[in-house]
């Protein structure tokens, strides 16, 4: 197969990278690993992590497509009640940790929307299920990279002008021979205060296999996990306790944070205030990630609320998963896996409940919600990717609200985006407790997009120019879209003019050409004064 430009890796900056390039009239191959697109969304189940004004700005077009989309998608199928209908910001699943918490399902109906009329043109070639398994490359330039079918299928030699690694942990670097960084880079070489005075780069941040329940009548509860005795004995030193259970650090403070989690609580959906800049929410485990609040839908709809579990006790960070033999890397994941069913089951079995007893029975997996027959979420949740060797590589010195003050986030003459989270480090491989640290509004460095010596591939996830720390805040939805879209445009400007990504970066005129394009296609460059981070 000959393309314009391949995207590996289906996620949401997969997907913004393939509608830049198409609408740049570009064609493009996308090859991805599951069923579902989406990635973040959809295939890990994870609702949208976002920052307080997405309403108002700080998003691409492209994404509030998606925002939109999936809104109208639940008014056009859904049963909504009439208040909920008539609510122009309707947040499905009323939780707290976004305004727009949904099914994972209906995420992937929408982008599915999306690519639809490049599907049926012939524009875009959909390759899935499927996984890249080695490339070709002349000196600095990938000429073709090489793809299994899951299915069956042949396999593929795909040849393409331009190569974007929009995997969930860039997979394509090492097949390419693409310099760059894994774990946690040392203060000497970054300057971050958080940083160790020594690299560590097999220190990953845990990874997470998600699933979603209901709370129904019956006894639901499954059989015991193999590793259960296992993980019901782990108690990591920095816990306040066994590591299945509702305390763990907080991310802030790291003091014991007691969680309640109780089934189907019965304030009014409408009334929940998702900002976590005034609330971070999570000590409320049941609404915190809700992806479906019955109580915005017709009566008897939805026998239950469905909540997404993506919690601190499934957080797997016992050893690393990417850059190991296959075999351990395997090994590792049906741990992780094995933890997240350990913890439902001691929901089901041991939790203590309000009344004094304990378990809660009526857990029921939502298999179909997640699109699989167990019931996990069809792919883990990679928090961290590797991470190019880039011309520009934002530091925690560039974002941080402690080192920047009110100077705000380190201005970048080359932005090609924006986003904004706080610095959010969850427990890692070696050992480290969360670091949360508060952020400033920042921008996304074209630089940070463009490899140190590769000529024609490009990053289109969470695996740009970012360090071990300040992935913590670039690696959310939102953040990873506007990387995809701007390494789409980015390709497609390279073909249409015949020149190479450091040629845009470093030609004054190219560059603000080019973020002409992207101010054009909806893509914002730059904070309003007065946005300040938390």
């Amino acid at each position: 197969m000959a393309t314009d430009v391949l995207v590996v890796g289906g996620g949401l900056g997969g997907v913004a990278a393939t509608l830049a390039a198409l609408e740049a009239g570009r064609r493009v191959v996308l090859v991805e690993e599951y069923d579902w697109l989406g990635g973040q969304l959809t295939s890990q189940g994870v609702p949208v992590d976002e920052h307080p004004w997405i309403e108002e700005m700080g998003a691409t077009r492209r994404y509030r497509r998606l925002r939109d989309g999936i809104r109208a998608y639940y008014r056009a199928h859904f049963p909504l009640t009439e208040a909920a209908r008539r609510e122009p910001l309707l947040n499905p699943g009323a939780g707290t940790v976004s305004k727009l918490c949904s099914e994972p399902r209906v995420g992937t109906a929408v982008i599915t929307g999306m690519l639809a009329p490049w599907l049926s043109a012939g524009r875009l070639q959909l390759v899935k299920p499927a996984v890249a398994i080695g490339a070709e490359v002349d000196g600095d330039v990938v000429t073709s990279v090489r793809v299994r079918r899951l299915d069956g299928g042949d396999e593929l030699s795909i040849g393409a002008a331009y190569v974007l690694d929009a995997t969930e942990t860039g997979d394509l670097l090492p097949l390419t021979g693409t310099e760059y960084v894994t774990g946690f880079e040392s203060r000497h070489e970054t300057g971050e205060p958080s940083a160790p005075e020594e690299a560590q780069p097999d220190n990953w941040q845990a990874l997470s296999v998600c699933f979603a329940v209901d709370h129904v009548d019956g006894d639901h509860t499954i059989d015991e996990p193999e590793q259960y005795r296992k993980w019901r004995a782990v108690a990591p030193e920095f816990w306040w306790g066994p590591l299945l259970g509702l305390v763990s650090p907080h991310p802030r403070t790291l003091e014991a944070a007691p969680r309640t989690f109780v089934p189907n609580t019965d304030e009014d959906p409408l009334s929940i205030d998702a900002d976590q800049s005034k609330d971070p929410g999570d000590l409320n485990l049941w609404i915190y990630r809700r992806i479906a609040a019955r109580k915005l839908f017709e009566p008897g709809f939805y026998d239950s609320d469905i909540t997404l579990v993506n919690w601190p006790s499934i957080d797997y960070f016992e050893a690393p998963v990417v850059n190991q033999p296959a075999d351990v890397a395997a090994a590792r994941l049906r741990d992780a896996r094995q933890l997240s069913l350990s913890m439902l089951y001691w929901l089901q079995t041991e939790a203590p409940r309000p009344d004094g007893g304990t378990g809660w029975p009526g857990l029921r997996l939502r298999p179909e919600v997640m699109g699989t027959v167990d019931g996990l979420a069809q792919a883990p949740y990679h928090r961290e990717s590797r991470r190019i060797r880039a011309l520009t590589t934002v530091t925690e010195n560039d974002v941080s609200m402690a080192v920047r003050g009110g100077a705000g986030a380190r201005r970048f003459h080359d932005s090609v985006g924006i986003g904004m989270y706080r610095i959010d480090l969850h427990p890692s491989t070696g050992g480290d407790n969360y670091i949360d640290v508060p952020s400033c509004p920042f921008q996304i460095p074209l630089g940070a997009l463009i490899p140190q010596r590769m000529r024609n591939l490009l990053p289109a996830n969470k695996n740009i120019g970012t360090t071990h720390i300040t992935n913590g805040c670039y690696r959310l939805h939102p953040v990873e879209w506007n990387i995809g879209e701007a390494a789409g445009a980015l390709a497609a400007t390279c073909i249409e003019d015949g020149v190479e990504p450091r040629e845009v970066h470093k030609d004054p005129a190219r560059l603000a050409r080019f973020q002409e394009s992207l101010v054009q296609q909806g893509i914002e460059l730059s904070w309003p004064e007065g946005v300040v981070g938390y």
